[in-house]
Order: C-alpha cells, then structure tokens, then sequence
C-alpha cells in the first residue's frame, strides 16, 4: 500500500523559494501519477500541478505555472514540487497525492482521481 508523506514547507520571504518532497513507501512512485493541491486559509483545495506515469505535466493555474515546477524522482521515490517567486498568496497547506489507475499519459485535477493522499505541508510566505 503506497503511503506518502510531505516535508519541505515552512516559512519563506516574499520572492523566495522552497522545494517541497513527497516521499513515497510501500511501492515505486514510476507505477503512479502524482499532483500537488493546495488549500489556502478559508478556501477549498485546488490543484497546482500534476503529473502522469508517463511524466507528462499538467499545469492547473495559470499563474503559477512559470514558477512551480512538478516532478518525479524515480531514484528517490519521491513527487516534487519546486517553487520560486513566492508571495503571500501562495500561503496554503500544500498536499500531495497519487493514483495508479489513471491512464498512462494522464493526470488530472479532480481530487476524487487520486486516492491516496499525504498529510500535508504548511507552506507560509510573509515578511
């Protein structure tokens, strides 16, 4: 059973940058898309980026997709998401989930596609 677990969040200055992990147990993360949410304060969960078997990329917001960047690190059994030029909008739990039963090429951005889930990692952008 795949088990996923995020780390790499915290506090971060306007403009600055972090690179969140998701660590992936119990099974090899090449038999599985994987996507990135995230839920602001007050808001409901959005997808930011995904990511198919295959390793095509989808991104969901447009605004961010000149600087988050997703992958998948097949020696480190670990979904990524790097992120630069934070600004306070970005403050939101950030989460990461996969699936292994979506098509080869593709990835999407509805929560109910993924079925298995980490526990989140706060991610806080403020001077």
């Amino acid at each position: 059973q795949l088990q996923l677990a995020e780390s790499g969040g915290g506090l971060v200055q306007p403009g600055g940058s972090l690179s969140l992990s998701c660590a992936a147990s119990g099974d090899n993360v090449t038999f599985y898309a994987a996507a990135w949410f995230r839920q602001a304060p007050g808001k409901g969960r959005e997808a930011v980026s995904c990511i198919s078997r295959s390793g095509a990329v989808t991104n969901f917001v447009d605004s961010l997709r000149a600087r988050f960047t997703i992958a998948k690190d097949v020696a480190k059994n670990t979904f990524d998401l790097r992120m630069s030029g934070l600004t306070p909008e970005d403050t939101a739990m950030y989460y990461c989930a996969a699936a292994s039963d979506l098509m080869y090429g593709y990835c999407g951005d509805y929560m109910y596609e993924y079925t298995h889930w980490g526990q989140g990692t706060q991610v806080t952008v403020s001077s």
